[in-house]
């Protein structure tokens, strides 16, 4: 207490004499001493904020508030301090997004016409746009393209499945009349696990008929949909004992809401070939929001940040399958089968 009270009376002192350089020296000398001195990292904020050195005020700042937040307690009398720092960061960040964007408006680049990956960087430099990056919740597989959202066009099967849309639309409908029973809720327990923390658990809003599951087509299914069987094969879908390939029906009823989430793994994509798309109907992954059209394949990295809602007066359906990633290659898939097909090895007698 006695070395603190040293620093502060110092810092005081000099603060009435108008002594800057000797303020600005007890200040460091106490944050030298102790990187975690939340008051004397304050101060110095305040400091340089009166000085009009807005840039160095917001990085005490900003160090101050970061050793709050891992601090096990923060004295009350500190509290009034970390609100002006979080006003301040909030306030300067928007000062400074105003003046860059102004200055580059002037030289003729702007978010608005920029080529879309510096509209992007803008956005985020700006505070206008979070940054989302690849976070699976069970597999990262390193060095691959951070890419939410993939072109139909870069994929040269895309075209021949699209084409089977009325086919496949036909058998969707036909398992609605008379086999409306192979849907079930998406969201399911295991019985010998703990219930998954999901509002959709073991609703029907969220329904899905299975066309694969667990690496097997499921049952009555190649009668019920060959020509969706057969379009699926025409996909390099991965191929994992007990685990993949998987294809579904995926039915989202009207006021549906599927919260912001994450996949499992990076190593694949998710394919949306849509089918029956009300008005009112889109899906968010990372930044990038788009919209279902009927019989048009949309692809993305589930292993971004994603949701989807259905703003409709009727079901949105979708055929929803996993592909490999086309950014790894051969050699790389054998072995991430190897790996997958081991993690479900474990624990087995």
């Amino acid at each position: 207490m006695t070395g603190q009270a040293t620093w502060l009376d110092q810092a005081r002192d000099a603060h009435r004499r108008g002594d800057v350089a000797a303020e600005t020296a007890a200040l460091n000398a106490a944050i030298r001493a102790d990187r975690g001195n939340i008051a004397a990292l304050l101060a110095m904020a305040e400091l340089k904020r009166r000085i009009a050195d807005d840039r160095a005020a917001g990085s005490f700042y900003r160090l101050a508030l970061g050793t709050a937040a891992q601090a096990r307690g923060v004295p009350p009398a500190l509290h009034p301090g970390l609100q002006r720092a979080e006003q301040f960061i909030v306030a300067t960040d928007r000062a400074f997004a105003d003046h860059l964007l102004d200055r580059l408006r002037g030289a003729g680049i702007d978010a608005a016409n920029a080529a879309p990956r510096v509209a992007a960087a803008l956005h985020m430099l700006a505070g206008e746009q979070p940054l989302y990056l690849q976070q699976p919740s069970m597999f990262y597989f390193p060095g691959l393209v951070q890419r939410p959202f993939f072109e139909r066009a870069d994929f040269d099967w895309v075209e021949e499945v699209e084409a089977a849309v009325p086919a496949i639309r036909a058998e969707l409908l036909a398992l609605v009349d008379n086999a409306a029973d192979r849907f079930g809720p998406y969201v399911t327990a295991d019985p010998d696990r703990p219930p998954p923390n999901n509002p959709l658990l073991d609703k029907s809003d969220w329904g899905a008929a299975w066309l694969w599951k667990n690496g097997a087509v499921a049952d009555g299914m190649d009668a019920l949909c060959p020509a969706t069987l057969a379009a699926l094969a025409l996909a390099p879908q991965p191929v994992i004992p007990g685990r993949a390939p998987i294809a579904l029906f995926s039915r989202l009823a009207p006021g549906t809401h599927i919260q912001p989430h994450h996949g499992l793994l990076n190593t694949r994509l998710i394919c949306h070939l849509p089918l029956v798309v009300p008005d009112g109907c889109g899906l968010r992954v990372g930044a990038e929001t788009r919209s279902w059209c009927e019989g048009e394949m949309l692809i993305f990295d589930d292993s971004f940040e994603h949701e989807a809602w259905n703003r409709g007066a009727s079901d949105r359906t979708i055929l929803l399958f996993e592909i490999w990633r086309p950014d790894i290659d051969a050699d790389e898939r054998a072995q991430l089968t190897r790996i997958f097909s081991e993690i479900d090895t474990y624990g087995e007698q």
